[in-house]
């Protein structure tokens, strides 16, 4: 019989810790255990008993159903849920990881073209499910005026092509989904992580995206941003919105989490590039989008290079990582795939 412990922190919650004995592939003993509430008292023998019996294999929509059926509907689970059990023991049985299970790296920024940035979105997601990289945050860093519009959005509808000619816009679409991104050198801060999907494993998409961010929330906080999630992919103050983040799950086994922030904006352009900041605008009775963004140089006072020293500082504290650059090979890959994909009229207008 072999033993296992996990641990889950609720975002915005509480600790649940899974102590779990297990024989021939099936959970044979359990103590769910933390600092959450729990009514009646109970309830725990319940949530403990509903797991013995169950496959180690099991997924955590089975985990949770146990649970739930036998805590019934008048249990009050205050700090976590069913949910938030499976995801403590599948960590115990390794299905699940933590951030400190992964030996991260950091990339800092390297001005490349916006084409071959969005394809070593693919090819490093790639690399870290094949198992030839490690889990890594990248940061972005481009000479020529962007827009990055996401994988399913119509080129048509979001951008404004005389707008577009007028300002020498490059425009490039995305592997993953949500909005388009106005991204001017200098005046946006815009990071990938590259992770197994094992890191998020049990959350919900919504729960994932706080989650994946949480570090980058401390980060605003050491330089006086008091930040927060606006589910599902905002992220905001009280002052307005700062950016937004999208995400791709691969076959691979890793997935893609990636935000961009404005640092600097100028409205008037991005509202004649882009047709969609027009309709937000008008749609929620906005007269300016300076009302509507409210970059960082003009809540932090810091220039661009302060806030990325803070923001890979603070990764780099919190989860160990070290310093990495990209490999020739990766480079290269990126390359060819923004010829062969991301730079193509047929990528691009895929969505006419």
């Amino acid at each position: 019989m072999a033993e296992y412990h996990g641990e889950y922190k609720v975002p915005g919650g509480k600790l649940v810790v899974a102590d779990i004995a297990a024989d021939d592939g099936e959970i044979t003993w359990a103590s769910i255990n933390g600092d959450f509430f729990l009514e009646p008292d109970e309830a725990l023998n319940d949530i403990n008993e509903a797991l013995v019996g169950l496959s180690t294999e099991a997924p955590n929509a089975a985990i949770a159903a146990a649970v739930n059926e036998a805590v019934g509907p008048s249990t009050v689970m205050f700090g976590f849920d069913a949910a938030a059990v499976a995801v403590a023991v599948r960590r115990a049985l390794g299905h699940a990881t933590t951030w400190a299970d992964h030996d991260w790296e950091v990339i800092p920024p390297t001005a490349l073209p916006i084409t071959e940035q969005v394809a070593l979105d693919e090819v490093l997601t790639r690399e870290v499910g094949e198992g030839m990289r490690k889990p890594s945050l990248r940061f972005w860093d481009w000479d020529e005026p962007s827009v990055v519009i996401g994988t399913f959005q119509s080129y048509r509808n979001e951008v404004d092509p005389e707008g577009v000619a007028r300002h020498g816009i490059t425009v490039v679409r995305r592997v993953s989904g949500g909005g388009a991104m106005f991204m001017e050198a200098g005046n946006c801060i815009t990071y990938s992580l590259y992770l197994p999907t094992s890191l998020v494993d049990g959350l919900s998409f919504a729960d994932s995206y706080p989650f994946l961010d949480a570090w980058v929330m401390e980060a605003l906080g050491s330089v006086g941003v008091k930040a927060f999630y606006k589910p599902l992919n905002d992220i905001a103050t009280e002052e307005g919105k700062i950016g937004g983040a999208a995400q791709k799950r691969f076959g691979n086994g890793a997935m893609l989490h990636h935000v961009t922030m404005s640092y600097d904006i100028d409205a008037a352009k991005m509202t004649e590039v882009l047709r969609i900041g027009r309709e937000k605008i008008s749609d929620k009775g906005i007269a300016s989008a300076r009302k509507r963004v409210d970059p960082l140089k003009r809540q932090t006072g810091l220039d661009r290079g302060a806030l990325l020293d803070a923001m890979m500082g603070t990764f780099e504290r919190r989860y160990g990582a070290r310093r990495a650059e990209l490999s020739s090979a990766s480079r290269e890959a990126a390359r060819e795939l923004a010829s062969s994909k991301f730079g193509t009229h047929s990528w691009l207008h895929r969505v006419p």
